[in-house]
């Protein structure tokens, strides 16, 4: 039993090393979220920090609201795909942990 125990820490130490090293992955990650059919890109990181706004020319001389949709829907795709990549990397290390149906970690 008491060597049971000992590996299960080990586990969970190791767990807890590759989860921190994860979030630092993701942190320096960069996404691009896009909309309009890539007329507006948003290059966001891991954090959920936007870098960088490309508009294209061709939409300054369309109206206003436009392209404020535009904008918007283009942070929401780059949020999207942060959570994504994020939900993806989480489940990777946790996938030999045998968890009983319905239990998650919090991430």
């Amino acid at each position: 039993m008491k060597g049971g125990l000992g590996g299960l820490m080990k586990q969970a130490q190791k767990m807890q090393e590759d989860m921190q090293k994860a979030q630092e992955e993701l942190a320096a990650k960069e996404v691009e979220g896009q909309s309009g059919a890539g007329l507006v890109k948003i290059a966001m990181t891991g954090r959920h920090e936007v870098r960088r706004v490309t508009i294209d020319n061709s939409l300054l001389a369309e109206d206003r609201d436009m392209l404020e949709d535009l904008v918007a829907a283009a942070i929401n795709d780059a949020v999207h795909k942060v959570e994504d990549s994020s939900r993806d990397m989480m489940s990777g290390m946790t996938a030999g942990l045998n968890l009983p149906a319905g239990m998650k970690l919090p991430f």
